[in-house]
């Protein structure tokens, strides 16, 4: 973990408008790198630990974690280091975002984050793109979120807050969207 996040950081002081001018690292680039950083995060987690805890009755995970006495789910892993990074204002955002969210608050709101969803569901492809929110220009990548362990098809079929109940292993779930200011 220690690696991942000091190569965000590196990454984002390299990215940086300064940076940039100089020959820094292009926004895609910037974003491909910690679209790996995140996956490679939230895998480990997934099927090294909630996997590992559910499957083998260790102790199980819930999104009703702090009430039941639980491991958090690793889609609330994600949510919360992205707003510890949000925060911190390290000048990029990220979000792990769905077509079928099982919290509403983690659906697509922007026309970019709409058509990625729909293209990362059908290509697995990642999806790039420019937007104006408020007064900023962004560089937005949505990148797919696969079912990577039977943990994560498992809780959402069967949660009866989740708008479909037929995933499977390696399938599109959702996707991790990255956000970085450009000028």
């Amino acid at each position: 973990m220690k690696t991942g996040l000091l190569l965000v950081a590196t990454l984002a002081v390299a990215c940086s408008p300064a940076k940039k001018e100089a020959g820094g690292i292009a926004p895609q680039k910037m974003t491909d790198a910690l679209y790996s950083v995140i996956s490679a995060d939230r895998t480990v987690y997934t099927r090294e630990v909630v996997n590992r805890l559910q499957n083998e009755k260790v102790i199980k995970a819930t999104e009703h974690f702090k009430d039941e006495k639980a491991l958090p789910l690793p889609a609330q892993m994600l949510r919360m280091g992205a707003e510890i990074v949000q925060k911190a204002d390290k000048g990029f955002t990220y979000a792990l975002l769905s077509e079928w969210p099982i919290n509403r608050q983690n659906a697509p709101v922007t026309d970019v984050e709409k058509k990625g969803l729909k293209q990362v569901a059908t290509s697995q492809n990642p999806y790039y793109a420019e937007e104006k929110l408020g007064d900023k220009k962004y560089f937005t990548a949505v990148y797919p979120d696969k079912a990577v362990a039977d943990a994560c098809v498992t809780c959402h079929n069967d949660n009866p807050d989740s708008p479909r109940s037929d995933f499977k292993l390696g399938d599109v779930m959702g996707g991790v969207v990255i956000r970085i200011p450009v000028e």
